[in-house]
């Protein structure tokens, strides 16, 4: 067991927090001793509620949280958000084109999947992804079927979490944490009353901001001190996570390392992709949400940053343009010899270099462990030589 104000706010045995869009990496680390976290900006009310009833049987009443995105800046957000048609309407012919045309250049069919068709983007039960939601009137559902659940930390991966729902989740029991890429958003989420703050630095996948880790975390921690914060971005094994505590933090959140598990949903082509793949491979791109996101750079991260390119749209309007596509290239690059591979841009930090092998969840849990007394007891040996 490693103590730590995290691990004692959520009754855990290790500071591993794991970010992960796949519920079997949530419940094998939770059940490995540390805090599975599920992402569900993409699910429908109706999966999060499979999703997290599946889990509930699987952890057996270990804690376990879920991620959802809470920007307060968006297209539609001075009216509380738009449904999903008017802000279709909103995007541009021009960037309907360009996309078109990215997609037939590597051979990607301009349809869907036939109806009941299995293919990456879906869901276990075999139901596709809502796509990328944001806005209070997509993420209030999704909040309500949270809260029919023991779910013990609510998590917003985008935004300073809105008063009224770190009131009502502390009415029940669940803690509330906040991802911040700059000192002043950390400091935004302190004042909105959560409980856990996550000093994320630019190496994270997904979206992230310009400060490394190593500078962001103890700025962070001297900010909102007392509220205990989490290092995110290039962790991945004992070694980083025994550098985040030096730092200050309370804990470490992890998402990629877990893209690469044997229990992750990620598709094979796309996991051959991260295998391969050096630090220096991954790139900050606003192509796919409107708002700065890591990837591994492909011709698709290529495209939108040439010449005449139109530029991305502001989010949720960016995403529902290239959500679809952006799974019609998964499905096509399965095929053997697709070019469609040269398109594949998962969502990754720079720590994509140090994931050479496919290992269980578990295993990386416990390696983890196991790294960090390793290099405690080294430096320990060293200021008593």
């Amino acid at each position: 067991m490693v103590k730590t104000p995290a691990t004692e706010m959520l009754q855990i045995e290790y500071p591993i927090f794991a970010f992960s869009h796949c519920r079997d990496v949530v419940a094998a680390v939770t059940g490995a001793g540390g805090f599975g976290v599920l992402g569900a900006v993409a699910h429908t009310p109706d999966q999060l509620e499979a999703d997290l009833a599946w889990l509930d049987e699987q952890v057996h009443g270990l804690p376990y949280g879920v991620d959802l995105l809470m920007p307060r800046k968006f297209v539609g957000a001075e009216s509380g958000g738009l449904d999903r048609g008017s802000l279709r309407d909103m995007i541009p012919d021009e960037h309907r084109a360009f996309l078109d045309d990215l997609l037939t250049r590597y051979g990607i069919p301009p349809r869907e999947p036939a109806p009941g068709a299995s293919a990456p983007g879906q869901r276990a039960s075999g139901q596709p992804r809502a796509g990328l939601q944001v806005d209070p009137k997509s993420m209030a559902p999704l909040i309500d079927v949270a809260f029919r659940h023991p779910v013990r930390l609510l998590a917003s991966a985008l935004g300073t979490p809105p008063e009224w729902l770190v009131t009502d989740a502390h009415q029940r029991g669940i803690q509330v944490a906040a991802l911040a890429g700059t000192v002043k958003h950390a400091r935004a989420h302190a004042a909105a009353g959560v409980d856990l703050v996550i000093a994320q630095g630019t190496e994270a996948g997904g979206h992230t901001g310009e400060v490394s880790t190593l500078v962001l975390v103890p700025q962070v921690v001297d900010a909102v001190a007392p509220i205990p914060v989490l290092a995110a971005g290039g962790i991945a094994n004992g070694r980083q996570l025994a550098a985040s505590l030096a730092l200050g933090a309370a804990g470490v959140w992890c998402g990629s390392v877990w893209l690469t598990t044997r229990e992750s949903e990620t598709p094979p082509a796309v996991k051959e992709r991260m295998l391969a793949a050096s630090s220096e491979d991954t790139v900050r791109t606003r192509s796919f949400t409107g708002k700065p996101c890591r990837v591994l750079r492909s011709e698709w991260t290529s495209a939108w940053e040439a010449p005449g390119a139109p530029a991305p749209l502001p989010m949720p309007l960016q995403s529902m343009l290239s959500d679809r596509p952006r799974r019609r290239v998964e499905s096509v690059a399965e095929r053997p010899g697709s070019p469609a591979v040269e398109l594949l841009s998962p969502f990754i930090g720079q720590v994509v270099g140090q994931l050479s092998a496919v290992r269980p969840a578990r295993e990386v849990v416990l390696g983890m462990v196991e790294e960090l007394v390793d290099a405690w007891q080294a430096v320990d040996k060293s200021l008593s030589d």
